[in-house]
């Protein structure tokens, strides 16, 4: 989930006034974000349906949706890498109104929340989120006279048929991001469950899979419908070439697995990760965020700004007991600023609490990714998922990226705009895949235009992340005085199908004076980037189900290298006294990350590694203490005497470094510091030796 980013009203009334931490908390929070038979029955088309429920939204395309490769023999298509289909079942059940599906029919799954009859009185969260006083009128279907509008975030955006015609627009992956947030949960009015978030991602993934059944009993039976739930590429590719959506569980929550962070204790261990990544794997989860908005017991996050920024950080101490910490960049990639712009949410700190000041030129968040953190990636890499790098803070993403790389895994997603656009080619350069956020055509073009180069250079193909029940805001119209509006009916970018305005009951959208009002409208709003931001961007979009896949199916086979140095015999210039442990050289290469070598505090110093013979090496890890090289060489050789310089810096920074050369034999490798980083030595956890 994203953000909204509007101004909020200030009410006179005095049953207001504890809104203000309210309101921004859960604008900010939120971001984390059988049927019977049709008198009208289809043909033999297989992509109508022979018992659609009778009344139903309209789908207003026709054409049958494309199939199987390209002459390369990839798959084509859409990918919306960022979706929130079962977001009203989240934060209690009462902030996002109305269903994707019923099995009582469209009146049922299309209507209001039922605090806001009769007139919004009591819609707080659309006051919150839309400004004015939340005042609309409630009825869905079949009117639809206020909602859902690309600026009503607490209305149902992805019915299902909606998602049919996206689908038959040409997208062919969706990720369902399964989410939800405990603090919001427990500080909105109204709900009708508990907060447990755990809880709240098992029924949304168990009722992904009721709405697929649902949608199976439209075409006679199981596995027949077009939405279909894959757990693996393959399964996925099988889906894509045969013209259906595939649809992939993701998990986008604040503290999964319970691993909240109490005055900077973790309120979970080992065991609970081990389990939680079970359970959701079993659940068919392939990729997820480890953290949102709060710092937790996995990782910081990356801040919001502004007064928006100032009341996540009230709600993270109220929660946490801790403020965010800044500290300067150390690199191109930022944090955003705080800022100090009151919010109102101060007035609920007890008394004497203040929030801190932030230093402009510090934008980085101290809080990195923790051991707990480190431990639940390197566990999502052995059951192959794939992370989420969004919302992760920037020394958090660059150490995922300095393992991943140390690794060679490919399994990095930036969904929906969170990331640093310096981390881009870091993320393509591993095999990762990259979507933006759904803004308006223009910006959405502009932003895409500035990676074109990068995803030329990788051949990769582009996403977008709709976020739609994510409370983000969505395309508003660009009008119909525009000098290239949307045209109705209009083609779609394979061809094949012609797709005109979208009818649901009485109301007809149409993008130029709607905007992005729901996840039908996808299709128009691809048609308005083609006109805005040219045939390339499209193009690149795509392409978005090959690169995908690709990435997929690159974690699903990875392979973890053999350490050739592991266990090995290891001398160095020096070690570090000390009376109560050893830094001998060997604490390098014993495999646990827990012991160290240390030298003593002079610059020219080495270690030596003996593989006992010769191996072919083209790859070497170093796990730096905090006292690392700042200029260093790794030499190779095969008889103890004679070095080659394979690899070397002059800028190192610490943290876990990757040195890749030329495949190359040796039977030792040695580490030549050079210049230290630090007033005390060098100092490695662990040293990695790979073949490949």
């Amino acid at each position: 989930m994203t953000m909204v980013r509007r101004p909020h009203p200030t009410s006179p009334h005095r049953g207001r006034r504890h809104l203000a931490l309210l309101s921004l908390l859960l604008v900010v929070l939120s971001m984390t974000l059988g049927p019977t038979p049709s008198s009208a029955a289809a043909g033999t088309d297989w992509w109508t349906p022979s018992a659609r429920p009778s009344p139903d939204s309209g789908i207003n395309v026709t054409g049958e949706p494309f199939k199987g490769t390209n002459s390369a023999g990839e798959v084509r298509g859409f990918v919306d890498a960022h979706n929130h289909i079962m977001a009203n079942e989240a934060f209690g059940g009462r902030l996002i109104c109305g269903k994707p599906y019923s099995e009582a029919g469209i009146a049922d799954a299309l209507k209001d929340c039922p605090e806001h009859y009769p007139d919004g009185s009591l819609a707080i969260f659309d006051y919150i989120t839309k400004g004015g006083d939340g005042r609309h009128d409630p009825v869905g279907w079949p009117t639809f006279k206020d909602w859902p509008a690309y600026d009503s975030m607490t209305h149902q955006q992805n019915y299902y048929a909606w998602i049919e015609r996206a689908w038959r627009g040409g997208q062919r992956v969706l990720v369902n991001d399964l989410v939800t947030n405990g603090v919001i949960c427990s500080v909105y009015f109204f709900k009708d469950r508990g907060c447990d978030e755990m809880t709240s991602i098992r029924l949304q993934a168990r009722l992904t899979y009721d709405m697929q059944d649902y949608i199976d009993k439209q075409y006679g039976g199981t596995g027949k419908g077009w939405f279909r739930i894959v757990t693996d590429s393959a399964q996925a590719r099988e889906v894509i070439e045969q013209g259906k959506l595939a649809v992939v569980l993701g998990v986008e929550t604040s503290e999964p697995f319970g691993c909240k962070q109490i005055l900077d204790i973790p309120q979970c261990d080992k065991d609970d990760i081990d389990a939680g990544l079970d359970e959701l794997y079993d659940l068919g989860v392939r990729s997820m965020f480890l953290c949102h908005k709060f710092d937790n017991a996995l990782c910081g996050v990356r801040f919001d700004e502004g007064g928006l920024g100032t009341a996540i950080n009230v709600g993270q101490f109220l929660s946490t007991g801790t403020f965010w910490k800044t500290e300067k960049c150390t690199g191109p990639q930022k944090d955003n600023p705080i800022g100090d712009a009151s919010s109102g949410a101060e007035e609920d700190l007890p008394a004497g609490t203040e929030v801190p000041e932030y230093d402009e030129d510090a934008r980085c968040n101290v809080r990195g990714l923790t051991d707990l953190g480190e431990y639940a990636v390197r566990g999502m890499m052995q059951r192959k998922m794939m992370l989420e790098i969004d919302h992760m803070s920037v020394k958090a993403t660059g150490r995922v990226l300095d393992i991943f790389e140390a690794e060679q895994y490919p399994g990095v997603l930036s969904s929906h705009s969170w990331m640093d656009l310096n981390w881009t080619e870091r993320v393509y350069s591993l095999g990762g895949f990259v979507s933006q956020y759904m803004h308006g055509s223009q910006e959405f073009s502009t932003e895409a235009k500035r990676t074109d180069a990068l995803r030329d250079k990788y051949g990769v193909g582009y996403g977008y992340g709709t976020d739609m029940n994510g409370v983000g805001g969505w395309p508003a119209p660009r009008g119909t005085g525009t000098s290239n509006p949307v045209t109705y009916p209009f083609t779609s970018v394979d061809g094949g199908a012609v797709i005109d305005r979208q009818t649901t009951g009485r109301r007809t959208w149409d993008l130029n004076t709607d905007g992005a009002a729901h996840y039908g409208l996808v299709p128009d709003w691809i048609e308005d980037i083609r006109l805005v931001g040219g045939q390339d961007v499209v193009d690149d979009l795509f392409r978005g189900a090959e690169s995908y896949l690709g990435t997929w199916v690159a974690s699903e086979s990875h392979q973890a290298g053999v350490n050739l140095a592991k266990g090995r015999s290891a001398t160095a210039s020096s070690s570090e006294s000390n009376p109560f442990t050893s830094y001998a050289p060997g604490r390098a290469v014993d495999g646990d990350t827990g012991t160290r070598w240390a030298s003593d505090w002079n610059d020219d110093q080495w270690l030596r590694i003996d593989l006992g013979s010769t191996q072919t090496v083209q790859r070497v890890t170093l796990d730096w203490e905090r006292a690392y090289g700042k200029s260093y060489r790794v030499e190779l050789s095969t008889d103890g005497t004679s070095w080659r310089t394979a690899w070397s810096t002059a800028s190192g920074d610490g943290g876990l470094d990757t040195a890749r050369f030329g495949a190359t034999p040796a039977r030792y490798v040695r580490v030549h510091g050079l210049d230290r980083g630090t007033d005390w030595g060098y100092s490695l956890n662990e040293v990695g030796v790979y073949s490949r």
